[in-house]
């Protein structure tokens, strides 16, 4: 073990510039306090993000319904292990009635709610051992005496992330990844910043945006430095 950190930027995708910087501790569970923290800078400042693109550790279903009541699509495969059932019918397969709150199995038994689990922020849903116990489908359904559905509490933002996979603009935010991982790999090969100078998160946090600021300069001399555009015109 060793003490580490993680550099947490955000950028304006057409230019490459960084617009916040967040140092955390080098654990999973900061990333999306990093990005709600930047996020929220950048609205102060005036500035409406359409749209939030990222890779899949900032797919939780809490961090998703934060961007959606914030006005941002996010652009962000869902963190999902609904098919991760070893074979077994998937959560998709059950059909959900609204009126009844309750799912049905593919043999047409009712899965009924069973209460909310607070620990695993979600809904449990169960059928009974009777309605399990002569199923003639039971091996393709649960190894267990009884069928149990768990339903994130955040998963309408879920679909509503799902449901933007392929579109035109969740594809350019796709294909915009590589900018800001190229701003990490220029941090690292050519600002040598392979381990930071001194410890501590605050000292951390201002080593980054030094680091950061450099880079935006770096983006404004070329910008300055830029050939305006000539002008082809035809006269007929």
């Amino acid at each position: 073990a060793e003490m580490a950190y993680y550099d947490n930027y955000l950028i304006d995708t057409t230019s490459r510039v960084i617009l916040g910087v967040e140092a955390t501790a080098a654990r999973f569970s900061q990333e999306t306090a990093a990005a709600q923290k930047l996020v929220e800078q950048v609205q102060k400042l005036g500035l409406k993000p359409e749209s939030l693109g990222a890779d899949k550790a900032y797919g939780s279903g809490e961090f998703l319904a934060w961007l959606l009541d914030r006005g941002v699509q996010p652009h962000i495969p869902v963190i999902d292990r609904r098919h991760q059932t070893k074979g077994r019918f998937t959560r998709d397969q059950f059909r959900y009635e609204p009126a009844e709150n309750a799912y049905y199995c593919p043999e047409g038994k009712a899965l009924s709610f069973n209460g909310r689990r607070r620990d695993s922020q979600g809904y449990l849903y169960r059928s009974t051992e009777a309605q399990c116990a002569n199923c003639p489908q039971k091996k393709h359904c649960t190894s267990g005496p009884y069928r149990r559905l768990f339903v994130h509490e955040q998963e309408s933002a879920r679909q509503s992330v799902r449901a933007l996979v392929g579109t035109p603009a969740y594809e350019r935010s796709r294909r915009a990844r590589y900018k800001i991982e190229a701003l990490f790999a220029e941090l690292k090969q050519r600002m040598r910043l392979h381990r930071v100078r001194l410890r501590r998160l605050w000292n951390v946090d201002e080593q980054f945006l030094l680091a950061a600021t450099a880079q935006n300069l770096k983006r404004l001399v070329r910008f300055l430095t830029q050939q305006p555009p000539t002008l082809n015109t035809q006269l007929g």
